[in-house]
């Protein structure tokens, strides 16, 4: 897409130049790639599949599969159509005019006898033959989607529809809007499919809407953010913050204005912090699952835009969702046959989950609802701003964290990146696709997460190995202590499970603070079992032809107690190299004081931004049972987007590590880093165990 480098606007968009005009041209183009998979008018929106062992529909004769995916095309893609057909009601690409087309598929969808019907929600029961209760359809989720653009394009679309044609979309409506939901953020797809019937002079049932949205406020964990299941994701941000905003814009604010006024204080919550949960390039994290979604995350902003009282800085907004789709939409690899592939940038399998199909990428249409606003708008008419960036000094690094959904984000002047540090995380203990979405110890925005180059290593997790048994064990369940002193304490179980008890588990406490370009960890082994040894990884490194050095620090860093001291020497490896697209990018990773060795592990196929992948990695072993063994693992990891030389002090920062036990393995008591800047971080593991929190 070459139009989004030029034609730029530095004065109004000094950050990214783009303008309203960009973004049109850019939902064009990606309505051209569609159209350009539909032969005739009469065919649905179904996409070219890359990818037919993970997504669905997962056989041919998946008829309920087939209709919820045709569902998913139409309602998904109307993300970006609907504020395209109010912006220019004859558009026209392709040979078709987007209007009538969409216009007669929805009507078709919604018609029980009809060869596109997706089918309505008393068939789909009948079609699966299943008589759970609480069976649920993705059609409830398209229904949302579609609501929200036949308002968007209400005089285009909705209002030319006949009374009888309206009725039997309703209808068809209805039959969602009361059925059974997914209990979690699905809940509001249901609260505005009634909101639209209301306020097109359907009788809804309100006690039905209230229950949702009761529900919804009760997940709430503050700081914006709502839980969403176990853990916490952009669910919040793309689907809490932006259709609970829309509800209170369509119902709440005249319906229920005690919930709508908390919709608004929580959205408002939100905009206090969510600008630094982007790098300083604007770039989203991939983090959380359905990463396929994209610069989706942006879409909280504008929803925060639909309140009666926004505080979400227009300006700031704008440059943030204008980066996040440069970040996608300046790549080469981002579009198969003209449509989104199944991955963070390219195809990348390991991130697809099985209730997405080939159209599920759409979902990034909600960063195109900007495109609602109008063009006199405070969102398009306000200069860019960099936010925090603007304020941070060369090498300062501003960390916030959340307390509620147990989120620690930094923000780091020094290599624009920010990383994302999560606790209050529970996955399955065999569910490794959802410990590489949730359970990495650190999330970086250059950096996205890889997947498993062998059963012995993970980027940026540790990976427990027991001899006796020949088993590899992951952290599946952490739990969140808190930060004091600007150390973050949590806690990682490995195969954790309700039938044991938790000093039957093993574990390590967790405990890191952020450095200029990086992280340092200072972690406390929690082993009930040994013979045991075990990995660390760094972050995921792209191999594009890469210079792999080993340096040893040129002058020792002291280890104490009260009584011994010793020296010690770090060691180091350093990654230079450059991404897919060119771009120069470099790693190093420190290991000091409990570690054994560091080495490296090449692969394919596990890292999203290249084929072929590095990762380095730490490793270590403990082999005595219930002997006192050193216990504190210290290492750090850093990173920049150049291959200029880290320095000295920057590859090896610590002068010294002080232990409370005169042994100096840290088995109990205060650990103190003193960095060779003259900073200090006493690293205190006795105020986890009272303070875990799920």
């Amino acid at each position: 897409m070459d139009f989004l480098r030029s034609d730029l606007d530095k004065e109004l968009s000094p950050y990214t130049g783009l303008t309203r005009e960009h973004w049109i041209r850019t939902g064009k183009c990606l309505l051209e790639g569609i159209f350009n998979n539909i032969a005739s008018f009469d065919d649905p929106v179904v996409m070219p599949r890359k990818e037919t062992e993970v997504t669905y529909p997962h056989s041919a004769d998946a008829i309920g599969e087939k209709k919820a995916e045709y569902f998913e095309g139409l309602a998904r893609s109307m993300f970006i159509a609907a504020p395209l057909i109010h912006i220019e009601p004859e558009l026209m690409l392709c040979g078709y005019k987007i209007k009538d087309y969409y216009k007669s598929h929805i009507l078709r969808s919604c018609t029980a006898d009809d060869l596109q019907s997706v089918g309505t929600y008393d068939e789909l029961r009948k079609l699966a033959g299943d008589e759970d209760p609480a069976r649920t359809f993705q059609q409830t989720v398209e229904t949302c989607a579609l609501v929200i653009c036949l308002w968007i394009s209400k005089s285009e679309i909705w209002d030319t529809y006949t009374k009888q044609e309206k009725d039997t979309i309703a209808e068809f409506l209805f039959g969602f809007a009361n059925g059974n939901t997914v209990p979690q953020n699905w809940r509001l797809f249901n609260m505005l499919d009634l909101a639209f019937l209301h306020n097109e002079g359907y009788e809804i049932d309100k006690d039905i809407m209230r229950e949702h949205a009761q529900a919804i406020l009760a997940y709430y964990a503050g700081n914006g953010w709502y839980r969403d299941g176990h853990c916490f994701d952009y669910y919040s941000c793309w689907a809490f913050q932006m259709y609970g905003p829309l509800w209170c814009k369509w119902y709440g604010y005249e319906n229920e204005p005690y919930m709508a006024a908390k919709f608004e204080q929580y959205s408002n919550e939100l905009m206090k912090t969510y600008d630094r949960f982007f790098d300083r390039d604007g770039f989203t994290n991939m983090w959380g699952r359905s990463n396929i979604y994209r610069n989706a995350a942006t879409s909280a902003f504008e929803g925060n835009m639909f309140l009666k009282n926004p505080t979400a800085d227009p300006g700031l907004s704008r440059r943030i969702a204008s980066s996040s789709l440069l970040q996608f939409f300046t790549r080469d690899d981002l579009l198969y046959k003209g449509v989104p592939t199944l991955g963070f940038y390219g195809q990348f399998t390991p991130l697809v989950q099985g209730y997405s199909c080939a159209e599920s990428p759409f979902w990034l249409g909600k960063a195109f609802l900007c495109l609602h606003l109008p063009a006199d708008h405070p969102f398009w008419t306000s200069r860019e701003n960099n936010g925090i960036w603007e304020e941070l000094g060369k090498d300062e690094v501003n960390v916030t964290t959340l307390d509620g959904p147990a989120l620690c984000f930094s923000n780091h002047q020094a290599n624009g990146e920010t990383i994302l540090r999560t606790g209050k995380v529970v996955k399955d203990a065999d569910d490794r696709h959802g410990m590489w979405n949730y359970s990495k110890l650190c999330f970086n925005t250059k950096y996205p997460w890889e997947s498993a180059p062998s059963n012995d290593v993970e980027a940026q997790q540790y990976v427990l190995y027991d001899e006796d048994f020949d088993k590899y064990s992951l952290g599946n369940v952490t739990f969140y202590a808190g930060e004091k002193d600007g150390v973050l304490y949590r806690r990682q179980f490995f195969d954790y499970g309700l039938d044991r008890e938790c000093h039957w588990i093993q574990a390590i406490n967790l405990a890191d603070f952020a450095l200029s370009y990086g992280v340092m960890r200072v972690d406390r082994l929690r082993l009930f079992k040994k013979p045991v040894q075990f990995t660390l990884g760094a972050y995921g490194f792209p191999d594009n032809g890469t210079d792999i050095r080993e340096r040893k620090s040129s002058k020792p860093y002291i280890i104490r107690s009260d009584k011994n001291e010793c020296e010690a020497f770090a060691r180091a490896i350093i990654l230079k190299g450059h991404s897919h697209m060119g771009t120069e990018k470099q790693l190093a990773m420190t290991i000091y004081d409990g570690w054994e060795s560091l080495e490296y592990k090449k692969s394919s196929g596990t890292n999203p931004d290249s084929e072929n992948s590095i990762v380095v990695y730490a490793k270590g072993k403990r082999l005595k049972q219930n002997h006192y063994e050193s216990c504190v693992l210290v290492s750090q990891v850093i990173t920049k987007e150049s291959i200029e030389d880290f320095t000295e002090e920057e590859l090896f920062p610590i002068e010294s590590v002080t232990y409370t036990d005169e042994q100096c393995r840290g088995g109990y008591g205060p650990v103190t880093i003193k960095l060779k800047d003259k900073k200090e971080y006493v690293v205190d593991y006795e105020r986890i165990e009272g303070r875990l929190m799920l």
